[in-house]
């Protein structure tokens, strides 16, 4: 049985491009060589698109230093193009000269085939469905979920309203857009108390996510949000434990399954950005999480929940608040979590049996049998 080529997509236009370059080199590294012969595609935080060509110590610069990890724009230019089914172009800036006489950047020569995208995408332009619009236009298998569950996930606001609408419960919160008139501190106080959480609505790994106590950090918090997004949330502060589930399975293709909860211990003031990716002892992972049979069961059922409800494929991972009364909240979802080996996602699905190589291998075949499931609808309504 021939390999199959694997595009490991990473990077991007996002605040947390560095995270997504770490997740990029795990999968990477550990990807099952024996099936799969693995590729990184690289995303510059301009859009440009380049492929590494055989040369990864190259192609990643930095590799030991999560704070300065980072792509080497002297790789060449890429691209995939819609109904390409799978096939990857190198770009050459010299072969073409324009009508201007300027030179033009063309596609020169084939790279490769492509049987399957990795996209290792975390925040917008990567994890919000733009790229996997991309994905299903250029007629290729991709891990994770599709176009709408990838934009409602990243999107705080948005999620929340959906879960509160189904029924699931959620912290309490109030949304701000920079063109609309800020409501005061003592305002936001009133409706969901003190100290109040300002996040983003469109950022994952705590970009941006700042606590207030009061009305200057309240003031400098929400400047500093609004650099990241133009949508804002303003969010109680819940006293809870930090309950995070993983998710595994295709919807449409069956029923989804949950790993064994675990336990996020922060030993910041909460799980900040430092706190997950650049202080080593930033929090500690509890796994499995110390729970009541039944209280991990609900976890799992409520995880399995979120991620039907928000239409997800693939993988999520879901964070809950466990509150001092036994009340499970949601927080979030986050549809393509970190995935260096020391991440949440592949480490409860290791402690549920299911090793990181072996993971990465279940996603991809998920990510074929729903592109085969799609492909086998009609498109012709006449014939």
């Amino acid at each position: 049985m021939s390999k199959l080529n694997v595009g490991i997509i990473f990077g991007g236009k996002s605040a947390e491009h560095e995270v997504s370059i770490q997740s990029a080199l795990s999968v990477y590294d550990a990807i099952d060589r024996s099936k799969y012969e693995p590729y990184l595609i690289g995303i510059d935080k301009t859009g440009k698109w380049y492929f590494d060509g055989g040369a990864v110590q190259q192609f990643i610069l930095n590799r030991g230093d999560p704070a300065h990890i980072k792509l080497n724009y002297k790789s060449g230019l890429a691209a995939l193009v819609p109904e390409g089914a799978g096939t990857l172009y190198s770009l050459d800036a010299h072969d073409v000269q324009g009508a201007s006489g300027a030179a033009e950047t063309s596609v020169s020569k084939l790279k490769l085939h492509l049987d399957v995208i990795f996209p290792v995408l975390h925040g917008p332009n990567g994890e919000d469905g733009t790229v996997q619009g991309l994905l299903k236009l250029a007629g290729i298998p991709f891990v994770g979920p599709g176009v709408l569950a990838s934009a409602v996930g990243m999107d705080k606001d948005v999620t929340k309203r959906l879960l509160r609408d189904a029924g699931i419960p959620v912290a309490r919160w109030v949304t701000l857009k920079r063109n609309e008139k800020r409501i005061s501190f003592n305002e936001a106080k009133a409706a969901l108390g003190s100290p109040l959480f300002i996040k983003p609505a469109n950022m994952g790994s705590s970009v941006g996510v700042n606590k207030a106590h009061n009305e200057k950090e309240y003031d400098t918090f929400l400047t500093e949000a609004f650099l990241f997004d133009t949508k804002v949330l303003i969010e109680e502060a819940v006293t809870a434990r930090e309950i995070e589930c993983a998710v595994l399975g295709n919807g449409n293709c069956g029923e989804p399954m949950a790993s064994i909860p675990g336990e996020i211990v922060p030993t910041h003031e909460f799980y900040s950005y430092d706190a997950k990716y650049l202080d080593e002892n930033g929090a500690v992972l509890k796994i499995p999480a110390e729970l009541t049979d039944a209280k991990c069961k609900e976890a799992q059922a409520l995880a399995v929940q979120t991620f039907n409800t928000l239409c997800c494929e693939g993988l999520s991972r879901v964070d809950m608040f466990l509150c001092p009364d036994g009340k499970l909240l949601v927080n979030e979802i986050n549809t393509m979590p970190g995935f260096t080996k020391i991440s949440m996602y592949p480490k409860l699905w290791e402690a549920s049996g299911i090793p990181y190589p072996a993971l990465i291998d279940k996603l991809i075949c998920l990510a074929i049998e729903r592109h085969n499931a799609e492909k086998s609808l009609r498109i012709n309504y006449l014939d």
